[in-house]
C-alpha cells in the first residue's frame, strides 16, 4: 500500500502527468500550498493550467520523456495510456509512480475527518453543497472538487487537516484506494463502461470500498436507489439511509411542492423524529436527494441545523450544471454536464416543466465507448426535449471508432418519431441556433466536454 504523510516531506519534488485535469490541478494546488515543490505536464494549455501557472506551478506543455527529471514521486492520470512515453520514463526511475486514485487514497489518511462523495451521478453537485456549508460552519476543510464553486473561487480551498471533502469517482476502480471517516453513496448506475464489464463488476467495486471500511466509519446512503440495496451488506460502520417519501429511510424526505420555477421545498424527518424544513435555490427533485446527502453529512459531522438551512438555500449551483449562460432575444442559454442518459433524462424533465416555449437540447457525445454502449439509452433520454441536435462524440481520452458516430443516434431517433437531426460542429449548431429559437424558448447543451463553449458562442452571437 502507498502511502504519504504530508509532514514529513518524504516526496519533496512531485511530478504530476496529466496536471491540468480539474482532479489533478486541485490536488497539485493543495500539495503546493503545503510546501511542496510540483510540477506537471499536460497535452494542452487550458485554463486550468494557466490558473496553476499563475498559483506558481511548473507546467510543461506537451508530454515526453524529457519533463521527467529528478522527482520524488510521480502522479498521473487515469487518462493517461501505458504507452504514454513521459509515463514510461518515470517507471523507469527508482521512485513511486501512483496513479491519481492511489494518491487520493493515501492523502486521505492524513486527515481526521474526511467526507468522500461517490455515485454515478450528482457527485460535484453534492461535494459542493457540503462544501459551502462547511466554509461557513466553524470548520475550516480542504476540498478537491470536480468543478469550480464561488464559495471558494474554483476547484480547491486548503483548509486545515482536520477535515476533507472530495469526489470519489468509482472509475477504473479508484474507490477501493479511499478510506473516508464518512463515505456517501448517491446512486450506482451503468458508466465508465470502457472500463467495467457490466454492473455487476461495478456494484462489486462499491461492496469492494466498503468493506476497506472500519468499524467507526459512517455510510450514508440513498435507500431510494435501488442499485444501492444491493451492498447494504458491505457496510461496516454505521450506516445511515435517506430517501424521499421512503418511511424505511433514517432521514425521510416528505411533503415536497416546487416553487413556480421549479425549485423545490421539503420536510425532512432526522433520525430522532423530528422535523425540519429545507428550501433550495436550485431545481429539480433529483437536487433534492443531493441536498439530503449534504444535510446528513454535515450534521453528522457537527454542524448545527441554522446553517445548514440557511446556506443550503444559498447555493446557488455548480459551473456546468443547469447554469443559465446568458439570454437571446427572450430564449435562456443553459449548460449543464450531464453525459449519462440517466442524467439527461433527469435534467430535462426538470426543465421541461417549467418551460413556456420549446426545449431545445444540445447533446455532444462523450467518448465512442460509453455513445456505443448505451446507444439504446440515450436513444430514450431525451423524449422531454421538443428537439434534439447532437454534435461529433468528444473522444476525450479514446481514439477513433468508425463504428459509431453521432448520425447513428440520430437516425434511431428519427425513426422511433423523434425531433432529432446531426449538426458536426459548434459553429454550424450555433448558425441553426439562432435562427431557430423564438421567446420564452430554452436551449440547453449537454456533456462532459466542452459543450459550454458551444453555449458561450450562442450568446456572443445575439
Amino acid at each position: 500500500m502507498f502511502e504519504f504523510n504530508i509532514n514529513d516531506y518524504k516526496y519533496k519534488n512531485i511530478h504530476m502527468i496529466g496536471i491540468g485535469g480539474i482532479s489533478m490541478s486541485g490536488i497539485a494546488i493543495l500539495l503546493k500550498e503545503n510546501g511542496y515543490n510540483i510540477t506537471g505536464s499536460d497535452r494542452q494549455l487550458s485554463e486550468t493550467s494557466k490558473n496553476l501557472i499563475n498559483n506558481g506551478i511548473d507546467v510543461l506543455i506537451g508530454q515526453k520523456k524529457e519533463n521527467i527529471k529528478n522527482p520524488d514521486l510521480v502522479i498521473y492520470t487515469d487518462a493517461i495510456a501505458d504507452s504514454n512515453e513521459e509515463l514510461i520514463a518515470a517507471r523507469k526511475l527508482d521512485v513511486p509512480v501512483v496513479t491519481r486514485g492511489v494518491f487520493l487514497g493515501a492523502l486521505m489518511r492524513n486527515y481526521k475527518n474526511s467526507i468522500a462523495i461517490s455515485g454515478s451521478h450528482g457527485k460535484s453537485t453534492t461535494t459542493s453543497m457540503i462544501s459551502k456549508i462547511l466554509m461557513h460552519s466553524s470548520k475550516n476543510p480542504s476540498i478537491l472538487l470536480g468543478g469550480e464553486l464561488d464559495e471558494i473561487d474554483g476547484n480547491v480551498h486548503v483548509g486545515d487537516k482536520d477535515f476533507l471533502v472530495t469526489e470519489a469517482c468509482e472509475y477504473k476502480g479508484n474507490i477501493k484506494y479511499y478510506y473516508p471517516s464518512t463515505v456517501i453513496i448517491l446512486n450506482i448506475d451503468e458508466d465508465h463502461l470502457d472500463f467495467y464489464k457490466d454492473l455487476n463488476q461495478i456494484i462489486e467495486t462499491f461492496k469492494t470500498y466498503l468493506r476497506n471500511q472500519d468499524k467507526d466509519s459512517k455510510t450514508i446512503l440513498n435507500l431510494n436507489e435501488e442499485n444501492n440495496k444491493l451492498i447494504l451488506d458491505a457496510v461496516q460502520g454505521e450506516l445511515i439511509t435517506y430517501g424521499q417519501d421512503n418511511k424505511d429511510a433514517d432521514y425521510n424526505a416528505t411533503n415536497i411542492t416546487f416553487d413556480e420555477l421549479g425549485r423545490p421545498r421539503f420536510d425532512l424527518i432526522m433520525k430522532d423524529g423530528s422535523v425540519e424544513h429545507f428550501e433550495l435555490s436550485i431545481i429539480g427533485r433529483h437536487n433534492i436527494n443531493n441536498a439530503c446527502a449534504a444535510i446528513i453529512s454535515t450534521h453528522e459531522n457537527g454542524v448545527d441545523i441554522e446553517t445548514i438551512r440557511k446556506y443550503l438555500k444559498e447555493y446557488k449551483g455548480l459551473d456546468r450544471r443547469m447554469q443559465v449562460i446568458g439570454n437571446v432575444n427572450g430564449c435562456d442559454i443553459m449548460t449543464d454536464y450531464g453525459h449519462h442518459p440517466s442524467e439527461i433524462k433527469v435534467t430535462l424533465n426538470a426543465l421541461k416543466e417549467h418551460t413556456k416555449g420549446r426545449l431545445i437540447c444540445v447533446w455532444q457525445p462523450h467518448t465512442y465507448s460509453r455513445t456505443k454502449t448505451l446507444f439504446n439509452d440515450f436513444v430514450e433520454s431525451f423524449d422531454d426535449a421538443d428537439e434534439v441536435i447532437i454534435t461529433d462524440i468528444y473522444a476525450a481520452r479514446e481514439a477513433f471508432d468508425p463504428t459509431i458516430n453521432s448520425k447513428d443516434v440520430v437516425d434511431a431517433m428519427v425513426k422511433t418519431g423523434r425531433n432529432a437531426i446531426y449538426i458536426p460542429d459548434f459553429e454550424s449548431a450555433r448558425d441553426y441556433i439562432l435562427k431557430e429559437i423564438k421567446k420564452d424558448d430554452l436551449v440547453i447543451t449537454t456533456g462532459c466536454g466542452n459543450p459550454d463553449e458551444l453555449a458561450k458562442m450562442i450568446v456572443k452571437s445575439k
